[in-house]
């Protein structure tokens, strides 16, 4: 199938996803009482009162960031703070702000460039949803009872007995919904119509493995690329999916076969010893390991396909990357290298850039300081740069990839575009190494290249098919530039 689907905007844009109840909170949203401070450990059920239009006055944040899209974490009407149980689909959480804050995000996220998608929980509902909640009241009498899969009576929602209709992981505040039901579909498939057409830019879709059906993916597609043709649609599955994206379902996956990878190389020996080889499932790669890794990744879609992905080094669900490295900072450093030079849409989470550090769910949603004294400052510049890079190179946005080295900690690899080539090397080692890359078959003899990062006035020439004597510091990258 052609890959003329996939959004053309994704291959040049730079999340950085938001859980809305840690980024911001805004004056002018009203607060409730029984709020935790918000600098306070985060909790399982606790709220710290972040919001909507808590975002809308850090935009200028974002922008100097150099961010040109959006991913937040659930916003619908919820009772819990991660919004995933969700109550109203057509309603934004009144704790947010409500509908209005969100139309205010959106129009001004939209007048600086920035795209904003939204997470769909479509798999499973809550409690509180009022479908569910009428059979809860009605038993077997409820016109409702074919939206989920219920197995006796009365429901055992709140414990009284074992559980008794079908809940995402067993969990009884979790309802999955009943898609073989038309009036179900017609719901769901509706909410995602509806939020297209109000403005959004796309569609994260929580644990769509779970609904084993292809026709209502399908139709999925059909309903939101109607809406807007240019709608970006992503489904976290976390391990390879091509049949996932063969242009009648999604555009994309959360890239974790690329967060492995990053987080078991750049990591290393390093890796927190708790998350291997449990956990999270990671383990240190040397560099050919890891060299192995990335080529199958790179092969498993056609190219457009592949610098669509989300690329990723954490998120809500995973433990923060510099927790995972050990609090080592220059090797966080290095992999956002990586992620801003590699194929594919990067995506920030939240405080990450300003190395924020916490294990899993709940710590690893911790609120984001404000008070920039607590900041690393130098992460953030570092990120700041990196971003801008990207930004200013095509070829590191839209460039084929082609691996030239991978030996004692060194990795190299060119990208190209039109008319522009780069070579990006990367030390992964503890010390500074000399390198002499071979690019025979890649750049003649005699090109000469230029220093784009760090940036330098020397130059560099191929010589007997190589780049000679280039030297990198420790847990370092450099790119040179042909022309």
């Amino acid at each position: 199938m052609s890959t003329s689907f996939v959004p053309d905007w994704v291959q040049d844009a730079i999340f950085y996803q938001i859980f809305p109840d840690r980024f911001a909170a805004s004056a002018r949203v009203p607060k409730p009482s029984n709020l935790e401070p918000w600098d306070s450990p985060p909790t399982t059920l606790g709220f710290k009162g972040g919001d909507l239009l808590g975002i809308v006055e850090r935009l200028d944040y974002l922008t100097d960031l150099g961010i040109t899209a959006i991913y937040l974490n659930p916003i619908f009407q919820s009772a819990a703070n991660h919004r995933y149980h969700t109550h109203d689909y057509y309603r934004v959480d009144p704790l947010l702000g409500g509908d209005g804050a969100f139309r205010e995000l959106l129009a001004a996220c939209h007048d600086r460039g920035i795209r904003v998608i939204l997470d769909g929980v479509f798999n499973h509902a809550s409690r509180g949803f009022f479908q569910f909640h009428h059979i809860l009241e009605n038993g077997p009498a409820s016109p409702y009872v074919d939206w989920f899969h219920v197995n006796s009576y009365p429901l055992h929602a709140y414990g009284g007995g074992p559980l008794n209709y079908v809940a995402w992981w067993g969990l009884p505040a979790l309802p999955k919904f009943n898609t073989n039901t038309p009036a179900v579909r017609e719901y769901l498939l509706g909410v995602a119509e509806h939020w297209v057409r109000q403005g959004i830019d796309g569609w994260r879709l929580d644990v769509p493995t779970e609904i084993e059906d292809e026709t209502f993916w399908q139709e999925f597609r059909r309903r939101v690329k109607t809406a807007n043709p240019e709608a970006y649609i992503v489904g976290e599955i976390w391990d390879p999916a091509p049949d996932w994206l063969r242009g009648d379902r999604f555009d994309a996956v959360m890239n974790y076969v690329f967060s492995r990878a990053c987080l078991g190389f750049f990591g290393g020996e390093a890796l927190a010893v708790q998350f291997r080889p449990g956990g999270y499932h990671l383990r240190p790669l040397g560099v050919r390991a890891f060299a192995r890794r990335i080529a199958g990744m790179l092969a498993l879609y056609d190219w457009p396909v592949t610098l669509a992905q989300l690329n990723l080094l954490g998120s809500h669900d995973t433990p923060r990357a510099l927790t995972l490295f050990s609090g080592e900072v220059a090797r966080l450093k290095l992999a956002f290298f990586y992620q801003m030079t590699a194929p594919g849409a990067p995506c920030i989470y939240y405080g990450d850039e300003i190395g924020l550090t916490g294990g899993p769910d709940p710590a690893c949603r911790a609120t984001m300081p404000w008070d920039e004294a607590r900041w690393d400052a130098g992460l953030r510049d570092s990120v700041r740069r990196l971003i801008a890079l990207r930004r200013r190179h095509p070829a590191l946005r839209r460039g084929d990839y082609t691996r030239l080295y991978a030996h004692r900690g060194i990795y190299a690899f060119g990208r190209r575009y039109q008319d522009e080539t780069l070579v990006v090397v990367l030390n992964n080692n503890d010390h500074a190494c000399p390198v002499a890359v071979p690019v025979r078959g890649y750049l003649p003899d005699g090109t000469v290249l230029r220093a784009v990062w760090p940036p330098s006035p020397a130059l560099t020439k191929v010589i007997r098919g190589h780049l000679p004597d280039l030297r990198l510091a420790a847990r370092a990258g450099g790119i040179w530039a042909c022309p």
